[in-house]
């Protein structure tokens, strides 16, 4: 059997990042990457922004050029899933029917796009967002001339792919079943002002709203019927309702975890020699006051494959990186640090008339979050002031002619 000293499971930005943490930290043994996508390491988000768009080409979003992984002895198995882990005697049997040992083993492996699961939702032309496949398929039908579409889900992508839609002047309706945009990851405020910048746009907005079923000829998408009875005519149907950690071989081998795979402050799972990071990875983070959470995140799998390689190289390290997220929506830039989970106040600092303002979200009168939409400042000043549970004023906070770098 091939034996690789590390070998890291998924290429998304916590793999990508844990190959290059331990080679920065000096480690010079074989490392392989094992990924069931077929392209080498590359960015995510752009997938619903301006991959989309067209606006980059894909090689203007890999993480690397492709050479720089040859030439740090990093061996890409590309198009290979992990089915089985040995942690006893530290083996993996993949999809292409060859096993590999190995003496550590960094599991990166991400999610898997949560599917739809009423009647028709088999048909063509329901789409996803988690790969550049998945984006590619969806470019071809918009190419097609495909301009109806139903997004399911007003999160992130739902929301993204929606701004983007309607910039290629498509029909556009998003179904949302909570009773407003962003409600996962974003305060009122913040969801108000969205859903009136997408109305603003055109698109038909419905809260409170589930999906009975997509309508269709026998093999393509050819409506979605809503829980009211209303039937949406569309030939795209986009799904952003979050994501199935993508762990099975893990909590097969005996890993312990419910939501993703659990790990300690180290990024190690219950498996010896076995870490987990990023998407799948659920850790006690200390800016949720420890509650064990996953953070889907380019900043949680970049932090926590720095972690675990340091772990791996000796030089062991909390995790206790200040979360940081953002999305970019028409020509807003929504820009969050922190966790407003379990918040008693908001304070709104400028106007949201003018699009440039800050949502900052406290808890016993300490700063634990913002959400600043078109204002860089506050987002990279305000960083200092949840690191520090800051306790100010709420009226110095909301008044803008005082930078907060100059309050904590």
């Amino acid at each position: 059997m091939e034996h690789y000293d590390v070998v890291i499971v998924g290429s998304g930005h916590g793999g990508a990042q844990a190959a290059i943490a331990l080679r920065q930290a000096g480690h010079e043994e074989p490392i392989l990457m094992v990924s069931r996508d077929r392209n080498p390491p590359y960015e995510r988000p752009p997938l619903s922004k301006e991959y989309l768009a067209g606006d980059k080409p894909f090689e203007k979003i890999l993480i690397r050029p492709e050479q720089f992984w040859a030439d740090r002895n990093v061996t890409l198995r590309l198009g290979a899933n992990v089915n089985e882990v040995d942690w006893m005697r530290h083996v993996l049997s993949l999809s292409d029917d060859s096993s590999i040992t190995y003496r550590k083993l960094i599991w990166a492996g991400g999610g898997d796009a949560r599917r739809l699961g009423c009647p028709g939702a088999e048909l063509a032309g329901i789409h996803t967002i988690r790969s550049r496949r998945d984006t590619d398929a969806l470019r071809d039908e918009l190419a097609a001339g495909n301009r109806r579409a139903v997004v399911i889900g007003a999160g992130y992508i739902g929301l993204e792919a929606a701004a983007v839609l309607r910039k290629m002047d498509c029909a556009v309706t998003v179904v949302e079943m909570q009773d407003r945009v962003l409600a996962r990851v974003a305060g009122p405020e913040i969801s108000e002002f969205y859903a009136a910048e997408h109305r603003a746009h055109g698109v038909d907005i419905r809260l409170e709203t589930g999906v009975d079923r997509i309508e269709g000829d026998g093999e393509k998408v050819t409506g979605v019927t809503l829980t009211t009875g209303e039937t949406i005519a569309c030939e795209i149907v986009i799904v952003g309702i979050g994501i199935v950690p993508s762990v099975g071989p893990l909590i097969a081998a005996g890993a312990a975890g419910s939501n993703g795979v659990d790990v300690d402050t180290f990024c190690r799972t219950s498996l010896d020699d076995i870490y987990a990071i990023g998407d799948c990875a659920a850790h006690p983070n200390p800016h949720a006051g420890n509650a064990v959470i996953r953070l889907e995140s380019v900043q949680n799998a970049n932090d926590m494959a720095t972690v675990a390689a340091k772990a791996i190289m000796g030089d062991k390290q909390d995790y206790d990186a200040v979360p940081w997220f953002w999305s970019n929506q028409y020509d807003l830039r929504l820009q969050t640090v922190g966790i407003s989970t379990g918040h008693d106040a908001t304070v709104l600092r400028g106007n949201p008339a003018e699009r440039k303002f800050s949502l900052i979200y406290l808890k016993e009168g300490e700063v634990i979050a913002l959400d600043c939409v078109n204002n860089t400042r506050d987002y990279a000043q305000g960083r200092k002031l949840v690191l520090n549970r800051a306790e100010i004023d709420p009226a110095l906070l909301a008044d803008t002619e005082v930078a907060l770098k100059e309050m904590g």
